[in-house]
């Protein structure tokens, strides 16, 4: 699918710089700088409200920023000749017109860009709705509506890809298809921007991580190293005698602490370690098992103060 138009001397960066919008007295995006780079998924993560749609709707000049820029290899959205040859972009997948075939949707749009029809063949069958190619849109259910979507940011073959919740709608082989296509155009050197709440589907599939509260830039770096800051990893322990256990860790220089339902929580120190602890002053162990931090416990953890609705503890 890659041509020389997306792939190789194309950069399709995308700089944020000084972003921010404004509604009235709402600050929905609060001077957001960052950089969206080539060569790898970048998630953009926030609670409802951080202003994730907002910021992608200024990428695309759908939003004009109150304050800042958006710039795409160094030009405005409304600066590019043929757009969607530079940027593809799925926010809204109903944005079709219910009485157009999904052919002639994308016929349009191929038309208004300049990009031929066997390219619209293309992608509709790579995203595999040439059994429908020719019913209404309008008809289409979430799913099918959410693949014309993504056939439409892929029309122009483009360097620069936005996603909004790209897997809503979709069936399980449909997930793990859009997850193996954002890898794979990013592995052929395009920008690949996705925003999802799914924390499971994002640690899938981002490299790298943006993340929003409030319209705050509050993380902007590697999957690995935003769980590593954000969360901890440790080592549960449930025996019959925590407290000897406890003693005999601490006496050790190991940082334990108490856990739920009777467990003990060990961080430094490996399985093993514990393991020969615990045989040496002859303890009882029923379970001795590593917890690895996640991305939703992290992400949790970072935007614990950025949430905007929260539930109540319930009756």
């Amino acid at each position: 699918m890659c041509r020389a138009a997306a792939c190789g001397s194309v950069t399709g960066m995308i700089e944020m710089r000084s972003l921010t919008k404004r509604y009235g007295p709402t600050v929905a995006v609060d001077d957001l700088t960052f950089t969206v780079k080539p060569g790898q998924v970048t998630g953009f993560l926030g609670p409802n409200g951080a202003g994730k749609s907002t910021t992608m709707r200024m990428v695309l000049d759908l939003d004009a920023p109150t304050a800042g820029e958006v710039l795409l290899d160094g030009k405005r959205y409304h600066q590019l000749r043929h757009p969607l040859r530079h940027v593809g972009a799925l926010l809204e997948a109903k944005a079709v017109h219910g009485g157009r075939t999904a052919y002639h949707h994308l016929l349009w749009l191929a038309q208004s860009n300049g990009i031929g029809k066997r390219r619209v063949r293309e992608v509709i069958d790579l995203v595999g709705l040439d059994s429908v190619a020719d019913k209404r849109a309008g008809g289409f259910s979430l799913g099918m509506g959410q693949r014309l979507g993504i056939a439409a940011a892929l029309l122009g073959d483009p360097a620069v890809l936005l996603f909004d919740e790209p897997v809503n709608g979709l069936d399980p082989e449909g997930i793990r298809w859009i997850r193996t296509l954002m890898k794979d155009l990013a592995a052929e050197g395009r920008t690949v921007f996705v925003s999802s709440h799914l924390m499971s589907e994002m640690a899938l599939t981002a490299e790298h991580l943006v993340v929003i509260g409030r319209g705050r830039l509050l993380a902007d770096t590697s999957m690995s190293e935003f769980i590593s800051r954000n969360s901890r990893s440790f080592v549960r322990i449930r025996t019959p005698d925590a407290v000897r256990m406890r003693a005999v860790l601490s006496a050790a220089g190991i940082q334990v602490e108490p856990g739920p339902d009777h467990t003990l929580e060990v961080t430094g120190a490996k399985p093993a370690v514990i393991g020969n602890l615990a045989a040496i002053n002859g303890l009882t162990v029923d379970e001795l098992s590593p917890q690895s931090a996640s991305l939703e416990d992290a992400f949790m953890q970072l935007t614990a103060d950025a949430v905007e609705y929260r539930a109540g503890a319930g009756r």
